[in-house]
């Protein structure tokens, strides 16, 4: 025996052969550890019971007379309570999930002198090659290890709550049977043992008769049928004296997202504003109660049950069955369809003797914003103040609105709802129903002539007028003369000619207008005509 060659792993059987005083008899079980997994977190021990794959062989001549390979079966069996022959028994001590061992087995602790059922014969020493797959204990509980856990945390899973989550699921050897999804992203890992598993049967050809089974768990959500809609107030600026109610109109951005904080819908990607009313059941139950009770400006985190939201049916591709939905909402602005033009007079000059009204001509300056405070238009932007004639319907009625009654210098703040504004539809630069807010200050105020009107007497008309108008008296009044005669009227505040047009030109149509004749001059035949033909309702020049 000095110069024995011998296999790898049967060294240790050749010394206790050799030390066994020469007798060629082997005392005990050998062991060969062949390979040993490099984590191994459990070691059996007497009682556990195992499940593993065996190749039997007589060390003799190395012909096998067993192999649950061969069988397509592992074999499962109690350690050290007598079920395996004495050898197996102590062989598979200590042994981890997944190692390899080769163990030899000397005949007195195998079928000694006798043998069995004519497959072993007397007296033989026997090779197991053995793959253990499983160890369980009937004292075992399920297992868990957490490897991820959020930051925060705010509640966690309980009895009766239903859970979405996804999983690996694999045998205690690694052996994948099943799993929800084919990227391995999980959080946390348990061990479920045979008889808390599917036991004895298994499970048809997936899981093997008793199988410990190991899932790796990622927890996508979890809620209770009685949830009800959970609000978190992130953010409300100062000075809210408005909240939302049934009945109004909402716009607002939000980032959509499961509770695992996966988007699937987003208003700022689609850089567009989610617009509904509230309360009427334009949108899904949970967020119909959600959007209530907040101000402009205001930011809410709102988690929906899926009873609230999509069921359990979901929406297609988008929204799983069963899904607990989470979003964030920045409220833009809202309003009420039976709302007015709000006006603040943020600065009042001390003496107001003249107020602006329908056909007055007018001169501002306004800054236009969204609530938000995004500035949409100025007129500061432009060389020259913004002028208009109230009544002539050249700017918006709610912007009307919120210059009239102002005095020259006084400055307004006007909230203007969008049915008074640019409507649902929007303008340029101008979002679908949106609520706007002016900065106005009033500049100038010029007091205008009724729509239609080119001039108005404030007074008295001269009587007779003719006489008045003919300043030669030579009986005949051209335009140079009309011109004189209306425009010391102006200067003398007796008459106003209409706001915000050439007076030149105004003058010249007002003459043109009674010159019936069309020779160059207005005589008196034909100023009494045009009175004579024109009603005093319908007269257009007042003259």
């Amino acid at each position: 025996m000095d110069s024995v060659s011998c296999p790898a792993g049967l060294c240790l059987f050749l010394t206790l052969l050799t030390a066994n005083c020469g007798s060629g008899v082997l005392v005990d079980v050998v062991v060969d550890r062949y390979h040993v997994p490099n984590v191994c977190p459990r070691e059996v021990q007497t009682e556990d019971f195992i499940r593993y794959h065996f190749n039997g062989t007589f060390f003799a001549d190395g012909k096998k007379f067993d192999s649950s390979h061969d069988r397509g079966k592992a074999f499962i069996s109690q350690v050290g309570l007598g079920r395996l022959i004495t050898g197996m028994d102590r062989g598979l001590q200590g042994m981890c999930v997944n190692e390899r061992r080769r163990i030899t087995v000397p005949p007195h602790l195998a079928y000694g002198s006798v043998g069995t059922g004519g497959v072993i014969p007397p007296d033989a020493v026997l090779v197991y090659d053995v793959l253990l797959l499983d160890i369980w204990n009937t004292e075992d509980k399920v297992q868990i290890r957490t490897l991820s856990k959020p930051a925060v945390c705010n509640r966690t899973s309980a009895a009766s709550d239903f859970v979405r989550y996804h999983y690996n699921g694999t045998l205690l050897s690694g052996e994948a049977f099943d799993s929800s999804y084919s990227r391995n992203a999980t959080e946390t890992v348990i061990i479920i043992p045979p008889f808390l598993a599917y036991g004895e049967n298994g499970y048809g050809t997936v899981v093997p008769p008793q199988a410990t089974l190991v899932f790796e768990v990622l927890l996508i959500d979890v809620f209770n049928p009685k949830d009800d809609v959970m609000v978190e107030v992130k953010e409300v600026p100062e000075g809210c004296t408005r909240r939302t109610v049934s009945g109004d109109f909402i716009r607002y951005h939000y980032n959509g997202t499961f509770q695992d904080g996966t988007v699937f819908d987003s208003s700022y990607q689609r850089n567009s504003t989610y617009n509904t009313y509230i309360g009427m059941g334009y949108v899904i139950r949970g967020m119909d109660k959600a959007l209530q009770g907040l101000c402009v400006g205001e930011k809410r985190r709102v988690t929906i049950p899926p009873h609230l939201a999509y069921g359990e049916e979901g929406v297609g591709n988008l929204i799983p069955p069963s899904a607990v939905l989470v979003f964030d909402v920045h409220v833009i602005d809202f309003h009420n369809p039976k709302d007015p033009v709000q006006i603040k007079v943020t600065h009042k000059p001390q003496e107001c003797n003249m107020t602006s009204e329908a056909d007055d001509f007018i001169q501002y300056r306004y800054n236009c914003s969204l609530m938000d405070g995004t500035l949409l238009y100025s007129s500061d932007q432009y060389d020259s103040p913004s002028t208009t004639t109230l009544g002539s319907d050249k700017v918006i009625p709610g912007l009307e609105e919120g210059l009239k009654g102002m005095c020259v210098g006084e400055r307004r703040e006007a909230v203007i709802p969008p049915h008074l504004g640019h409507g649902e539809n929007g303008a340029g630069g101008v979002p679908r129903s949106a609520v706007l807010f002016f900065e106005l200050e009033l500049l100038e105020l010029q007091k205008g002539v009724p729509e239609g009107f080119m001039f108005v007497w404030l007074g008295e008309s001269p009587e007779p007028l003719f006489p008045a108008m003919d300043l030669n008296s030579d009986k005949g009044v051209p335009l140079e003369e009309f011109t004189s005669f209306i425009t010391t009227q102006v200067n003398e505040e007796k008459g106003r000619l209409r706001p915000g047009v050439d007076a030149s030109s105004i003058i010249k149509d007002m003459f043109n207008n009674l010159d019936r004749n069309k020779d160059g001059k207005i005589v008196e035949d034909e100023l009494k005509l045009k009175e004579d033909e024109e009603p005093e309702q319908v007269r257009r020049d007042e003259l």
